[in-house]
């Protein structure tokens, strides 16, 4: 018995020091060989913002100033509630005292510049994808923008997901570091929606159902899905019957940048702080991504369990 009980703790320590292996942050360690002589661009890095839409989760709630990125946006998901946190330059509250290569672990890794795991509602499974020197660039212009004081609160979270070291299992399942590949056989304009799409707009993070653990159901890509917050659902954005098969890529760069749609009806709920962002975009931009859309596979609807 002795000897089982032995076997059984040496089991164990070996189990728990896999587990903490496996699950540390995986960090750049220096910048990446293409951030060599890079020479910023503000207003690539402007473009890139609203591309991403940062100023939806991380300008201060109800404010009219979007520029002012003190955080404080609740994210309610059935794991808890996160915060959009202070991205500001402010060099206590906010990014300002962030390298470059801080920045870069952030978006292309999860990870803190103290070593954490950041939670995937900040949604880096998609920032992944994209370049180096569009980030370069995103941080040279909000370096530009005004430091504004102020800690947003702390993410509500419950046990076990509280645990944020457990979060580096969960990366090496979804982050696989890969930065987006342009398909040879798509137009240029198609690569270009799709890279805006796929990387900064993360499209995907709303319009893709997840897996029990929050992992993206890529076999319904863009298929919709049950709202993250909790009501409704988001919308079906393939060519299908049951998405915009009806809609022109003409209706589509439109609707991104007025909000509305063909029908004359408007865009509403968190789609209306998307069309915000987009309607900054260039409208070469703008077609680009609905030639994107356009060119997807047809996939019926993937939410049918989330319809009232």
């Amino acid at each position: 018995m002795g000897r089982l009980v032995r076997l059984l703790v040496m089991l164990g320590v070996i189990a728990a020091g896999a587990g903490w292996w496996l699950s540390g942050p995986n960090r750049l360690d220096a910048l990446p060989a293409e951030a060599a002589g890079h020479q910023p661009d503000i207003d690539n890095g402007r473009l890139m913002f609203f591309a991403g839409g940062c100023a939806s989760c991380h300008a201060a709630p109800d404010s009219d100033d979007k520029l002012a990125l003190t955080g404080g946006v609740r994210l309610e998901s059935p794991f808890g509630a996160f915060v959009g946190p202070n991205i500001s330059p402010h060099r206590q509250d906010g990014i300002g005292g962030w390298s470059q290569l801080d920045f870069l672990n952030a978006m292309l890794r999860g990870v803190s510049p103290d070593g954490s795991h950041y939670y995937p509602a900040f949604p880096y499974t998609s920032y992944q994808r994209m370049r180096v020197a569009d980030l370069l660039d995103l941080k040279a212009f909000l370096d530009t923008l005004a430091p504004v004081a102020g800690v947003a609160p702390d993410h509500e979270v419950g046990f076990p997901f509280n645990i944020r070291r457990g979060l580096g299992l969960w990366k090496r399942l979804y982050l696989d570091g890969e930065p987006f590949m342009a398909d040879p056989a798509a137009s240029d304009q198609v690569n270009r929606g799709a890279y805006l799409s796929e990387g900064p707009g993360h499209c995907g993070e709303c319009h893709t159902p997840r897996d029990a653990i929050g992992g993206l159901d890529r076999s319904n890509w863009l298929a919709g899905a049950p709202n993250p917050e909790g009501k409704g659902i988001i919308p079906n954005i393939t060519p299908h019957a049951q998405g915009l098969a009806d809609w022109s890529e003409g209706d589509i760069a439109y609707a991104l940048e007025s909000g509305f749609t063909p029908d004359y009806d408007s865009l509403g709920g968190t789609m209306g702080k998307v069309i915000s962002n987009t309607a900054q975009l260039p409208p070469e931009d703008r077609a680009a991504i609905a030639a994107y859309l356009k060119s997807l596979p047809a996939l019926p609807d993937a939410y049918e369990a989330a319809k009232p």
